[in-house]
């Protein structure tokens, strides 16, 4: 399985942009697809994940503010992370990722990672 993520870049304080995950090779053996992001100087977190099944999950810190969304595909390979009223706290690099072999995150796979930084 590879992974293609894509958006981001630089966005204002309070503004939106969206970040594409797209896999590829064996894709439909992902049970779960999701975001992590990590900041300079922190810990790799979790930004927010969806299982095959449509379940979903966030992170703390951006519930409310972030949704992640998949293609209607029964075996989804592209998800999408929609993220609002962002803030400087967000920028970081964010990392796609995915399982195979369980319905939960941290996952086998990773993408490239993708930048994003708000400016205040």
């Amino acid at each position: 399985v590879q992974l293609q993520a894509s958006g981001g870049g630089l966005v204002q304080t309070g503004g939106s942009t969206r970040l594409t995950c797209a896999a590829s090779g064996n894709r439909f053996s992902i049970n779960v697809m999701g975001w992590y992001r990590q900041a300079p100087g922190k810990e790799r977190e979790l930004v927010a994940y969806i299982t095959a099944g449509g379940t979903t999950k966030y992170g703390d810190s951006v519930k409310g503010r972030f949704t992640i969304s998949r293609n209607n595909a029964k075996y989804a390979n592209t998800v999408y992370l929609e993220m609002h009223s962002l803030a400087p706290e967000d920028t970081a690099v964010y990392y796609c990722n995915a399982d195979d072999s369980d319905y939960d995150l941290p996952g086998n796979y990773w993408g490239q990672g993708t930048q994003v930084t708000v400016s205040s």
